[in-house]
């Protein structure tokens, strides 16, 4: 029963992996976001991640040039880096939610079939 449910949950965070670039670009498409407050989003939806899943992934979409970045003082410390998409980030963003909608249809429909055939 351990073996499963390891599995179950190996599954379960290549799946969250998965659908976080999605996530990260439609949290920053909304308003500029600093890191700290992606990840609190992303926990509050029960997408744990931390900052070491973070940063490279930020990195990786600047450098795609899908996001970008200004720093703006803060009152608690040194200037914070803050990210913005870009308007080639919102098309590639629009994409993946279309992507999204259809992997979710054919998911759906797939159970619904499951469930037809299992009865």
């Amino acid at each position: 029963m351990e073996d499963m449910e390891l599995k179950i949950e190996n599954t379960k965070a290549q799946m969250r992996k998965g659908v976080l670039e999605l996530c990260v670009l439609s949290i920053i498409a909304q308003e500029e976001a600093y890191p700290t407050d992606i990840i609190n989003k992303l926990k509050e939806s029960k997408l744990i991640v931390v900052e070491g899943t973070l940063y490279p992934l930020l990195n990786r979409l600047k450098d795609a040039a899908l996001l970008q970045y200004s720093w703006k003082e803060s009152k608690s410390g040194p200037p914070r880096k803050y990210y913005q998409i870009t308007a080639q980030g919102g098309d590639f963003l629009s994409g993946l939610r279309d992507t999204w909608k259809e992997l979710d249809h054919a998911v759906n429909q797939s159970q619904n079939n499951s469930k037809l055939k299992t009865k």
